[in-house]
């Protein structure tokens, strides 16, 4: 598969993960875990995304 294509899919999940780490942290408050569960999921992604974009110069 292309690395534009991967670093594309990558992107979007990551702004999927965002909004609904900003959701999560509005609607359940209670349940930070949680909220730092879906953050670090987000970020996990965005680094993925990160080192597919400079290791493929």
């Amino acid at each position: 598969m292309n690395p534009d294509k991967i670093r594309n899919v990558l992107n979007i999940l990551f702004l999927i993960l965002a909004l609904a780490s900003i959701i999560v942290y509005i609607v359940a408050r209670d349940d930070f875990k949680l909220f730092i569960y879906v953050c670090g999921a987000a970020i996990f992604v965005k680094l993925m995304e990160f080192f597919i974009r400079f290791t493929n110069r």
